[in-house]
C-alpha cells in the first residue's frame, strides 16, 4: 500500500527520521517491509512510503510529527472534471466503508488547470455516492463537520491522487490539552522542534515561558515512550478520556482514529494486530518508568508568569499520563535560573502581545501564539481547499499579526523587555543552547544576541523561525596583581 504522511511545513527531515524509527520497531517490522521515500530537499508537506496496510495503525499511534496518514487509493492523469469522476467511480469504495457512514470530500491543488475546486470536489463526491448507491442501493450522507469517512484528493498540473484519511481528526490533537480559545503551539510541531534541537531523553530541558506546557509534555512523553496516540487509542481506560473542552466528539477511546471506521481494519487479523501494538506500547512505558520513576528524574521543567497557564499546564501534565506533579513554577522569565545549576537546552515559544510586557509585572492572558482555530486550520497544501474561504482567513490572520508586531516594535516597554531578557540569558544561562520559535524575524536583534542557526517552520498558516543561540560561558574575572 502507498501512504502519504502529512506534516507541518519544514519538518520533513525530522519526519523522515521518525518514520525510519517507527519502521524499525519490532512490532512494525513483523508486518513486512517498509520503503520510505527519499527525504525531500525542499518543503513538500509530508513524505510518502510503501508498506503493509497495518502500517497505518503504527503510524497513527506512534508518529509524534505527522498531521495525518493518508492511504493512496488511486493516481492518474486528468484534464477535466469528468476525468476525476471517472477515476473515483471505478474505485471499490464499498470494500472500505458502508453507505450508512457519513462522508466528507476535500480537494487540494497545486498548479491545477481547473477553474473551480468546488466543482472538482463535487464531482468526486458524486462519483463516490453514485458508486455506493449502485452497489448497495443506498447512498451515504455528507457531513462536513464530524464525518465518519474522509476522502482527500490532490491535484497537480497533470495528475490527481485520491486518498482515504486513516487519521480522522488531525493527529496533533492528542487528547490531553484542556483549553479553549486561541490555539497554542501545535503538539506535532513541538515534537518536530525537539528533534531539531538535538534534545535527548535524560538531558536537561527548560522552558521559562512554558504556557500550557506543550514543549515539556511532548518531551516527557517521548522520554517515557508514551505514544502520542495513546489516549485516542483508549490505552489507559476510562480514567484517561480526552478533554471535552478542546477536542471534537470523534476523538474518543472507541473510534479515535479514522482507520477504526474502515472495514479492512475491523477484520479479526487487523484487530489482533491493533491490540498487539497497544500491548507492546504499554510494556515499553512500564520499562521506561523504571528509568524515570518520577517527574524530577526526567530533567524537564518550566515556568510561567501567568498563574492561569501554570494551572492549565498542571492539568495537561496529568491527562498526558505523566508522573507526579508537573515540574513548573509561577516565575517571571526575567528572574528564571537554570534548574539544578546545570547546562542544557532552553526551548521557548514567546507569546505575542501584552503578556510579555514588563519585568516583574503580573502576566496578562496570553495572546495568539498560533492563528489556527479550534476547527483545525490546515497546515499545508494537503489540508487546504483553496476555495473554502480559508485563504482569506489566513491572510487576515497574517495581517493581524503584522499589525500586532508593528505595535510591539513601537512599544518602548516591549523593546526594553526583550533587551533585558536577552541580557538575562547572557548572564544566567552561559553554556546553554537556547532555541526560540517566533514569527518575529527581527527577534535576534531585539534580544541583542546573534543567532547561530535559523530554521523556517510553519505553525499552522503562520510562518515562523526557530532561532538557535549558543550562549558562551562567562570568563571569570582576573584580579590584577600589584604591590600592596
Amino acid at each position: 500500500m502507498r501512504f502519504f504522511v502529512v506534516c507541518p511545513g519544514g519538518l520533513e527531515v525530522p519526519l523522515a527520521q521518525e518514520l525510519a524509527e517507527i519502521a524499525q520497531r519490532p512490532d512494525a517490522k513483523a508486518l513486512g517491509a517498509w520503503v520510505i521515500d527519499p527525504t525531500p530537499t525542499s518543503p513538500t508537506g509530508g513524505i510518502g512510503l510503501a508498506g503493509p496496510l497495518s502500517a497505518a495503525m503504527a503510524l497513527n499511534l506512534h508518529s509524534r510529527i505527522a498531521s495525518r496518514v493518508l492511504l493512496q487509493m488511486a493516481q492518474a492523469p486528468y484534464r477535466h472534471e469528468d476525468d476525476l469522476y471517472k477515476l473515483a467511480s471505478v474505485l471499490a469504495w464499498e470494500d472500505w466503508f458502508s453507505s450508512k457512514q457519513t462522508l466528507r470530500v476535500d480537494v487540494t491543488a497545486h498548479r491545477s488547470p481547473l477553474k473551480s475546486l468546488n466543482f472538482a470536489t463535487l464531482k468526486i463526491k458524486d462519483a463516490i455516492v453514485d458508486r455506493l448507491r449502485d452497489v448497495t442501493g443506498d447512498r451515504p450522507n455528507i457531513d462536513t463537520t464530524f464525518p465518519d469517512i474522509r476522502v482527500q484528493a490532490h491535484l497537480t498540473a497533470t495528475h490527481v491522487t485520491i486518498y482515504l484519511d486513516t487519521s480522522g481528526e488531525a493527529l496533533f490533537k492528542r487528547g490531553w490539552r484542556d483549553e479553549k480559545g486561541d490555539a497554542p503551539l501545535k503538539e506535532n510541531l513541538a515534537a518536530g522542534i525537539l528533534i531539531i534541537t538535538g534534545w535527548k531523553p535524560g538531558q536537561t530541558l527548560f522552558d521559562p515561558m512554558c504556557g500550557s506546557g506543550t514543549f515539556l509534555i511532548e518531551a516527557a512523553q517521548k522520554a517515557l515512550a508514551i505514544p502520542p496516540g495513546g489516549i485516542r487509542a483508549g490505552m489507559y481506560g476510562d480514567g484517561a478520556k480526552p478533554s471535552k473542552l478542546a477536542y471534537r466528539p470523534l476523538v474518543t477511546s472507541s473510534d479515535g482514529f479514522g482507520f477504526q471506521r474502515l472495514k479492512p481494519f475491523n477484520e479479526a487479523t487487523e484487530q489482533k494486530r491493533w491490540a498487539s501494538f497497544k500491548e507492546s506500547s504499554l510494556n515499553e512505558i512500564l520499562e521506561k518508568r523504571k528509568q524515570y520513576p518520577d517527574a524530577q528524574s526526567l530533567g524537564i521543567s518550566g515556568s510561567d508568569i501567568n498563574e492561569k497557564l501554570v494551572s492549565m499546564f498542571k492539568g495537561n501534565w496529568q491527562r498526558a499520563q505523566l508522573p507526579d506533579q508537573a515540574p513548573v513554577r509561577q516565575v517571571d522569565a526575567m528572574v528564571s535560573k537554570p534548574p539544578g545549576n546545570t547546562q542544557g537546552i532552553m526551548l521557548l515559544n514567546p507569546p505575542y502581545g501584552e503578556r510579555l510586557v514588563i519585568k516583574g509585572g503580573r502576566g496578562q492572558d496570553r495572546n495568539t501564539r498560533s492563528i489556527e482555530d479550534e476547527s483545525g486550520e490546515p497546515e499545508n497544501r494537503f489540508e487546504l481547499n483553496l476555495e473554502t474561504g480559508r485563504q482569506s482567513a489566513k491572510r487576515s490572520s497574517r495581517d493581524s499579526l503584522k499589525k500586532l508586531q508593528a505595535q510591539q516594535e513601537q512599544d518602548p516597554k516591549f523593546i526594553e523587555f526583550l533587551r533585558q531578557f536577552g541580557q538575562h540569558l547572557k548572564d544566567a544561562f552561559g553554556g546553554w543552547n537556547i532555541f526560540v520559535l517566533t514569527a518575529d524575524m527581527a527577534l535576534p536583534g531585539q534580544l541583542r544576541i546573534k543567532e547561530s542557526k535559523r530554521t523556517p517552520l510553519f505553525n499552522g498558516p503562520l510562518e515562523c523561525r526557530l532561532f538557535k543561540f549558543e550562549m558562551h560561558q562567562k570568563r571569570p574575572a582576573i584580579k590584577e596583581s600589584g604591590d600592596q
